[in-house]
């Protein structure tokens, strides 16, 4: 006889529950990393930036130059800010994906403890049946050696 559990397609399901939440996870991390490089790249456009507006003052660039630059600088704090702000909610969204993908963990973890529990005795009771057959076969070898 075989172990059969029950409710083998619940545990199928928190598995494939808990997968599907190891992939949310999965892309919010990505999400995250591709936003933090995205405001990476504009710090670096900042600061190439303001040293081109150095290098123009010192080689006496014209007003309108100088107020381009600038102009462009002033942009680039804007997307600076705003790109912070789309990476405080990636790192939120990430923590979300963290908690929601630990409470998956947990509950598949509740279902195959049960599922583990039911085997250990199915097991048991299979090695108790063993058992008393063993002790059947004893008996009737015993009587029929008494005859």
């Amino acid at each position: 006889m075989r172990f059969r559990y029950v409710y083998q397609k619940v545990v199928d399901l928190k598995s494939n529950e808990r997968t599907q939440a190891e992939w949310m996870l999965s892309a919010a991390v990505g999400e995250l990393e591709a936003q933090r490089r995205s405001l990476e790249q504009l710090f670096l456009d900042r600061a190439n930036t303001l040293a081109e507006i150095q290098s123009e003052m010192e080689n006496r660039a014209s007003v309108v130059k100088l107020q381009e630059l600038q102009y462009y600088a002033d942009y680039l704090e804007v997307c600076i800010s705003q790109k912070t702000g789309e990476v405080k909610r990636a790192e939120i969204n990430v923590d979300k994906k963290k908690t929601h993908l630990t409470g998956k963990m947990l509950d598949e973890k509740v279902w195959l403890k049960a599922k583990e529990k039911e085997q250990q005795k199915f097991q048991h009771e299979m090695l108790l049946r063993e058992q008393h057959e063993l002790d059947e076969m004893a008996t009737v070898r015993f009587a029929m050696k008494a005859r």
